[in-house]
């Protein structure tokens, strides 16, 4: 009896595998057509220097982790970055610009420095890229040496760069240009998925 569920559930787990597959979206190196479809993609974008997004945001070190409803608005180099967490009731906020970080709301006075990413690091252990997530999340590469994989639309399936694996799994495909629905960054064991509800694009 015990074989014969051992090799039932080797052929649900060989079922599932086949299907994961089916379902992941298809990927492809560049081609003149989708360097051409980014390029267009990024100068628009770069056209809107101000942009807003509410989103669930899920972040792991594979110990740790956290997650919470976000509100994110970039305009410029200026950032104002809100979390939530609907389980312990608690929001903080990390906002600042080019020279200055700002976090408030995890201690009882604010925590000031120069650098975004390690406020977060060091009062939340969180490992997130914010400098270059700002791109990432628009579905755009960060500066500096990029591979980008795309899927059948000539959207980015996948953009590795500066030590991360970014995946794009899903599209607000009916946007002009179309924008990310769900981006999973990853380093190491550190996660970081954001799952965006809507986009508002200001000029």
């Amino acid at each position: 009896m015990k074989d014969v569920v051992r090799i039932a559930l080797r052929g649900i787990a060989v079922v599932s595998c086949v299907l994961l597959a089916a379902c992941a979206p298809l990927r492809t190196r560049e081609t003149p057509a989708a360097a051409a479809a980014q390029a267009a993609r990024e100068s628009e974008l770069a056209q809107h220097a101000r942009w807003t997004i509410t989103a669930r945001i899920a972040v792991s070190n594979g110990q740790d982790g956290g997650s919470g409803e976000l509100i994110w608005t970039q305009d410029g180099e200026r950032y104002s970055f809100t979390v939530h967490a609907p389980v312990t009731g608690k929001t903080w906020k990390l906002s600042g610009d080019a020279t200055r970080a700002t976090l408030e709301g995890v201690d009882a006075a604010a925590a000031v420095g120069t650098d975004p990413e390690r406020l977060l690091h060091d009062r939340l252990g969180w490992d997130v890229p914010l400098k270059d997530l700002d791109a990432w999340v628009r579905g755009m590469r960060a500066q500096g040496r990029a591979d980008v994989q795309y899927d059948a639309q000539n959207l980015p399936a996948v953009i590795e760069q500066a030590g991360w694996k970014v995946e794009y799994r899903d599209w607000f495909g009916e946007r002009r240009p179309p924008l990310p629905r769900k981006v999973f960054a990853s380093r190491g064991k550190a996660r970081v998925r954001v799952a965006i509800e809507s986009w508002n694009l200001d000029e």
